[in-house]
């Protein structure tokens, strides 16, 4: 499956926070228009509340004194809870005789026209706290040139009828009926235009707060990150090569820093430890091959032949097994592995050879010729360890040589009864074996798999165990190759 996420931690984080930040940015933008969006309709609903009870003190005034500093004071208090764009709305004005009309039957009764009761309840509100409480209302938004009163209008009027930019607004028609059964009072406006580039505006202060918050985020996390990333890069370089030990400068924040500061103290640790180790173990391969080589000379006056051989079998056994120990201590230091480019078939052939002077059962198939980088004597170390095993647990051994997808694969199979699938694993470790006895003759030291797998790391490649489906164990050394 391909990855949608990026697989560094600045990655994913910067990934993770731009969509948060880009949905909330969505969210306030939509509210930000939600709340122009009813401005606009606040302002339409306390207009048309002005327009019906200016029409209404009007027509009870017929042609008598009306009272305007009320009516002014009404229009002030109107205005102040429309905010400015009801002033545009009172510019902005249709003929008169559809400001304010009344009719016997609802505006727009029988048209499928959608009822906003969410205004009908504002508009409520409005009229109650001016002293008017009426018995029906309603309030509808359509296109004006939708609106009959408006067609009928127009076609009596040419100038209204020649001009284009009205029968594109929104009408707003407020109706109320004030008794049951009486007359209904209703009030036209065209609805006040959406602001010109008022969406531009909002989607431009999404973007740059958008661009700005990542930008600070991005330089905090990578401030984060960066040491993060050295520090992953040293402990890789320090798990190929542990003799070389480099100090990484302390950066980010505290906790990144003692992170740091801790993995200094730790592979300054290991570098002397590991040295240590070479120190002790070659204390101990002098201390103990100098006794040995004592007791070689001594049981030479032993005067029973079979005992001195039994004697020497068992200092060699000794000695075997001390330089097992030895070389796979070393394995992985700075400086034991001087390798060249050897042809590996060529290489096998040769170690058959010497299987085959002993008069081992051991068969060498025709090897495809593969040239890598490899440490000679350490090669031919591992493949014979393979083989051996192969001719102790399996009666024969079978070598070849083949070529894998970026790697040689030195292969060694037997006809034995292989090993259990749940023990594959474990007979790579030290002092494993697969003959229950102590008895090297039989069953080895157990440092024959783990010396071979040993070197094969150390030459970047990998041993692999696998039982073949005809019987018997495949195990095999795969080497990168020269490319």
């Amino acid at each position: 499956m391909k990855r949608i996420l990026p697989s560094s931690l600045l990655g994913q984080v910067m990934v993770s926070v731009a969509l948060a930040l880009l949905i909330s940015q969505v969210v306030s933008a939509t509210l930000l228009f939600r709340a122009s969006e009813d401005r606009r309709e606040n302002a339409a609903v306390t207009t048309a509340a002005f327009r019906l009870i200016n029409g209404a003190e009007r027509a009870k005034s017929n042609g008598g004194p009306i009272d305007r500093e009320r009516l002014r004071a009404q229009r002030q208090r109107l205005r102040e809870a429309g905010g400015p764009q009801a002033d545009q709305i009172a510019r902005d004005r249709l003929p008169l005789p559809l400001r304010y009309n009344v009719t016997e039957e609802q505006p727009l009764a029988g048209q499928s026209i959608l009822q906003r009761d969410d205004l009908s309840d504002r508009l409520r509100v409005v009229l109650e706290r001016e002293g008017v409480t009426p018995h029906a209302l309603a309030v509808k938004i359509i296109p004006a040139g939708d609106d009959l009163w408006l067609q009928s209008l127009a076609e009596r009027r040419p100038r209204l009828a020649a001009s284009q930019e009205w029968r594109d607004r929104q009408l707003v028609v407020a109706a109320i009926q004030r008794k049951p059964d009486g007359q209904w009072e209703a009030a036209r406006l065209l609805a006040p235009p959406r602001p010109k580039g008022a969406f531009g505006v909002v989607l431009l202060q999404t973007l740059v707060t958008f661009v700005i918050l990542i930008l600070i985020l991005f330089f905090v996390i990578r401030r984060i990150t960066q040491p993060l990333a050295t520090l992953t890069k040293r402990v890789a370089e320090f798990s190929r090569d542990p003799d070389t030990v480099v100090e990484l400068e302390e950066q980010g924040p505290t906790d990144t820093r003692r992170l740091i500061a801790a993995h200094n103290t730790m592979e300054a640790r290991i570098a002397a430890l590991l040295d240590e180790k070479d120190v002790m173990l070659g204390a101990i391969g002098h201390d103990l091959k100098t006794p040995l080589a004592a007791l070689r000379v001594r049981i030479e006056s032993v005067g029973n032949e079979e005992e001195r051989g039994k004697m020497a079998a068992s200092i060699e056994d000794i000695t075997a097994t001390l330089d097992d120990i030895l070389m796979l201590a070393r394995m992985g230091r700075k400086g034991s592995l001087d390798t060249e480019a050897v042809d590996l078939g060529a290489l096998a052939i040769g170690v058959v050879e010497e299987f085959e002077d002993l008069g081992e059962q051991v068969i060498m198939l025709d090897p495809q010729r593969l040239v890598a980088q490899v440490q000679v004597t350490w090669i031919k170390r591992a493949l014979r360890n393979l083989t051996s095993n192969a001719l102790r647990y399996g009666g024969g051994a079978v070598v070849s040589m083949v070529r894998g997808e970026s790697h040689a694969i030195l292969r060694v199979e037997d006809s034995g009864p292989g090993i259990p699938e749940g023990a594959l694993t474990q007979m790579l470790e030290p002092f494993t074996r697969g003959e229950a006895s102590r008895n090297r003759a039989t069953g080895g030291t157990g440092l024959g798999l783990t010396l071979a797998r040993a070197i094969a790391e150390a030459h970047g490649g990998t041993v692999v165990l696998a039982n073949r489906a005809e019987g018997g164990l495949r195990a095999e050394i795969r080497l990168p190759l020269n490319e």
